[in-house]
């Protein structure tokens, strides 16, 4: 099974767009997980993608990778199902039952339209087949990646409206003092919208952040999105406000 994939990874490890290939500067700091258990698609992975300005961390079995993602989250975490010690999808589960919202991106030979729907169902955000093309992985990466940090993404201070605060080291958001449970989807329209407190960002916009390289999803389903979130939002007293033509913002109760 991982041959399959590896193969593919060798194949366009050689590649010469990878030598030509120059890391893009908003995405030269990001810090990938990545969850493998084969040592040579391992070794593979993490020479190609820190080729292309990546940070690489690397984990062979569940248990550690959830130890580290809780210890230390990354910007972006790509994950094996197949692993020992826990499958892929509970590890993906536990991380967000402890509130970890950190993009996931699902790469494994399990391709049938019923895993992905399970691993999407699951909490990740995106879902890659074995064999894979090394370009595509990358652009899905740092679409992910751009979600992970829309708009002042280094800023010293945590987004804080109406009580709700964004901690951006574990993506989680908090109201008062306990974690807002929210779907991932849900999870990145508000960080998006948190990003940019008492401005209106357009719908355009919350669409690529929200459903990162994903062609065919229509456009309408950021509406659904935004509906969700609003119910989730109402005991916390903070509005998500629909601007005509302008997009969505968020205004504190307070």
């Amino acid at each position: 099974m991982l041959m399959v994939g590896l193969q593919a990874v060798n194949r366009l490890s050689g590649n010469p767009r990878e030598s030509a290939n120059v890391p893009q500067k908003d995405d030269a700091r990001m810090k990938l997980l990545l969850v493998e258990d084969d040592p040579s698609m391992q070794t593979a992975l993490r020479r190609t993608l820190t080729n292309r300005g990546m940070e690489v961390d690397v984990c062979g079995d569940g248990p550690s990778a959830l130890a580290r993602w809780q210890g230390a989250p990354p910007d972006v975490v790509m994950l094996d199902l197949t692993l020992p010690g826990m499958d892929g999808l509970l590890v993906l589960e536990q991380a967000r039952k402890s509130g970890l919202a950190t993009p996931v991106l699902i790469l494994t030979a399990r391709g049938t339209v019923g895993d992905r729907i399970m691993g999407l169902n699951t909490g990740a955000d995106d879902y890659l087949p074995k064999p894979f093309d090394l370009d595509e992985l990358e652009a899905r990466l740092r679409a992910l990646h751009r979600r992970r940090t829309p708009a002042a993404a280094d800023a010293a201070e945590p987004p804080i409206l109406g009580g709700l605060r964004w901690d951006r080291e574990s993506g989680a958001i908090h109201w008062r003092d306990e974690i807002l449970e929210l779907a991932p989807r849900e999870a990145a329209l508000l960080q998006a919208l948190l990003a940019r407190p008492g401005h209106a960002v357009p719908k355009e916009r919350l669409f690529e952040l929200v459903f990162p390289g994903e062609t065919e999803v229509q456009y309408e389903a950021i509406e659904v999105v935004v509906y969700r979130l609003r119910k989730k939002l109402a005991p916390t007293g903070v509005k998500l406000v629909t601007l005509r033509g302008l997009g969505y913002l968020l205004k504190s109760g307070e």
